[in-house]
């Protein structure tokens, strides 16, 4: 009989960011507290589960995530440059207007590659590798990677064979949520989602973040 597999894609939690930046790959933006609070929600609401591996994309707000599953896992999270943010060129600009500055314009021409930053199809290639390692590696049991909206939403997509260009607003990735790969042996079966922190989060949240 086939093994029942499940690979979960972990968001990070609400980031300290009191400017509205969209601080992409930068270093230094850490979890506020509220974000700290959506991870230990998570690590609580996953206690019990069959999870044998756990990666992380190396970028601090994404560890910090990683953090407290880690500690009741008794593991640590193995870093992996796959699972980090997508490039993006308005990187570090205050999202709040962007789209009105004419310097920005060019960055808008081909929403569908996108022309901001990393094509989607790029993201989905590196995603899909970890992914299918992190399978491997977890084979009859469970795995979580902790990483971000847009590579998150665009492998959900592709699993889903859906088109990968998007409107940003409309991502179903909210911060600290699971989605929730499930394979029968290699044959992905099902994809769930889950907001395990939703009583934490207030307001709307930097798409891409």
């Amino acid at each position: 009989m086939a093994e029942t597999t499940v690979v979960h894609l972990l968001r990070h939690g609400e980031v300290h960011n009191p400017q509205g930046v969209l601080y992409g790959r930068l270093p230094d933006y850490h979890l506020s507290e509220r974000g700290r609070q959506m991870a230990e929600i998570v690590a609580k609401s996953v206690a019990g589960r069959d999870i044998v591996a756990l990666f992380s994309s190396p970028l601090e707000r994404a560890q910090e995530t990683a953090a407290p599953l880690a500690a009741s896992l008794g593991m640590e999270p193995e870093l992996d440059e796959r699972l980090i943010e997508a490039a993006n060129f308005l990187e570090g600009k205050v999202v709040a207007g962007f789209m009105r500055r004419p310097e920005n314009y060019r960055y808008f021409l081909n929403p569908r590659r996108p022309s901001w930053g990393e094509p989607y199809v790029e993201v989905v290639a590196r995603m899909r590798s970890m992914i299918l390692a992190a399978r491997k590696q977890a084979r009859g049991h469970e795995a979580v990677l902790v990483s971000h909206q847009l590579p998150i939403w665009v492998s959900r997509l592709a699993a889903e064979g859906r088109r990968l260009w998007h409107d940003p607003r409309r991502r179903q990735c909210e911060l600290a949520s699971l989605t929730s790969l499930t394979f029968d042996g290699d044959r992905l079966v099902s994809v769930g989602y889950s907001e395990p922190a939703r009583s934490l989060i207030q307001g709307p949240t930097v798409p891409g973040a």
